[in-house]
């Protein structure tokens, strides 16, 4: 396995082509703006070092039985399903951010179960040019960024029939060699700091859109593709050098639009080129370990973020109030639930044809069905404890000037024998996971990230079985068929 060392060293050898705010970035790892998310990252690799967390962070590769980072496995249990859920909780508290691994274990795990299907049934090779490239990921430690998300233009027209084809990704060309795929990924968490980019469809595809049926994967600075830094709020802070105002100085997470112009893609990294029939198995599998991924990440971000608002209660001598402790109360209640949800899911998994375990996708859609509640309320009772200092206090510059810095220290004051320093950092991180830069990873991505609340809801109403629950009500009843 990488140490972090390595994992950022592995970064600087790699030719990424990274345009942010207008400009063509030279060295992204040293970027005051993208480095944060690389810390999140090297996280993953750190505590899987770490022998108090190896447990969660590792795994035994059932291919080569060897040891390996947890991120690069497949769930071969409802054990590993809770452990990745546990996981995740323990990395979210250790960074307050996104840490951008998860995206690619979940589509690991999906693209393994369905080419093991689709070969079964199809007589296709792709199962195996997957273990082969599986094997080498975990033998490298590699960082492998999902990516599935089309821009998907007129979302009333299915990708075929958009009046711009590259619009979903798709094949362009098939040589005998491999394939040319053009379009873009939108929304790709982490890419920056990846690897390779393992490529999903986004949709289920009709035999008309069998071009857009498409999976494989490539190196992430693969000649012809092209990163978009995507904007967040108050991310410029980070290049002003100071400490408080960001909020979370050291870690943060990213996303960005990934372009293929063109891209060669050798048969080997294939693992489906217009098999439309299968294309919804596997957005529906990545999509449902994804929000599973979300009973986790989520609340370990949230276990800070309620840490972080009983200090501030502390700080501005209202803890003992009996309407801030139920709503310390109240945030608690809302992130187990969520937890509750990730477990749930797991310890109801079942295993697939390939030996891979799936979780229980009902339970993974109200899962995230939560996600996109809970944190907003979360998020809005921190706001409401914390006060409206939160977002009107002045910046580290004024606290820091040799002139107005002790009056900033004077009226900014809390409970005594609290720094004010000590006050605004804690605020300021709670802006940071509320609203600023950490907000991408907790609050926005809440609703959006693995699918937006109806794709949740139409999943939900799929697995729901609400004939089964109609003759139970019948049983009940009394009433014959």
């Amino acid at each position: 396995m990488m140490t972090p060392e390595q994992y950022e060293e592995s970064l600087r050898q790699m030719n990424f082509k990274v345009y942010l705010q207008g400009e063509l970035i030279d060295n992204p790892v040293d970027h005051p703006i993208i480095r944060p998310s690389m810390n999140s990252v090297k996280m993953t690799y750190k505590l899987a070092h770490d022998p108090q967390y190896a447990d969660l962070m590792t795994a035994t590769s059932h291919l080569s039985g060897e040891t390996v980072n947890r991120f690069c496995h497949l769930h071969q249990s409802t054990e590993d399903l809770v452990k990745k859920v546990k996981m995740q909780r323990l990395l979210g508290q250790k960074t307050a951010a996104c840490f951008q691994r998860c995206v690619g274990m979940d589509a690991i795990n999906a693209v393994d179960s369905v080419t093991f299907e689709m070969d079964d049934k199809l007589g296709t090779e792709y199962h195996q040019r997957f273990i082969k490239f599986l094997t080498r990921m975990q033998e490298e430690d590699w960082t492998v960024d999902g990516a599935m998300t089309d821009p998907k233009g007129d979302r009333g027209l299915s990708p075929s029939r958009q009046a711009d084809p590259d619009l979903f990704l798709h094949v362009v060309e098939k040589r005998q060699d491999g394939i040319i795929v053009r379009g873009a990924k939108a929304h790709q968490t982490g890419a920056i700091n990846s690897h390779w980019i393992l490529i999903m469809p986004t949709i289920a595809m009709s035999k008309e859109d069998a071009d857009y049926a498409v999976s494989f994967v490539c190196p992430a600075d693969e000649a012809g593709i092209f990163y978009i830094y995507g904007r967040q709020s108050c991310d410029t802070r980070k290049l002003e050098g100071g400490d408080i105002d960001v909020g979370n100085r050291q870690f943060g997470g990213h996303e960005a639009l990934m372009v293929f112009d063109n891209v060669f893609i050798p048969w080997e990294n294939v693992f489906m080129c217009g098999e439309t029939e299968f294309s919804g198995s596997l957005v529906e599998r990545f999509a449902g370990y994804h929000r599973q991924s979300y009973g986790g990440c989520k609340v370990g971000v949230g276990d800070v973020l309620i840490g972080a608002t009983a200090l501030a209660a502390d700080y501005n001598g209202a803890a003992k109030a009996s309407h801030i402790k139920d709503k310390l109360i109240e945030m608690t209640h809302l992130n187990e639930t969520l937890y509750s949800c990730g477990l749930a899911c797991s310890a109801e998994g079942h295993k697939t044809a390939s030996g891979t375990y799936l979780i229980d996708l009902l339970l993974a859609n109200v899962c995230k069905q939560n996600v996109t509640r809970f944190p907003y309320e979360i998020a809005r009772l921190a706001e409401d404890i914390a006060g409206g200092l939160m977002v009107t206090m002045p910046s580290e510059k004024d606290l820091r000037h040799p002139v107005i810095g002790k009056v900033v220290e004077k009226y900014f004051q809390g409970v005594s024998g609290v720094p004010t320093e000590a006050r605004m950092r804690i605020l300021r991180l709670i802006e940071n996971i509320t609203l600023g830069t950490a907000a991408v990873g907790y609050r926005t991505e809440s609703m959006h990230g693995a699918g937006s609340p109806q794709a949740q809801r139409i999943m939900i109403a799929r697995q729901g079985n609400l004939e089964q629950k109609k003759n139970l009500a019948k049983a009940i009843a009394g009433i014959g068929e």
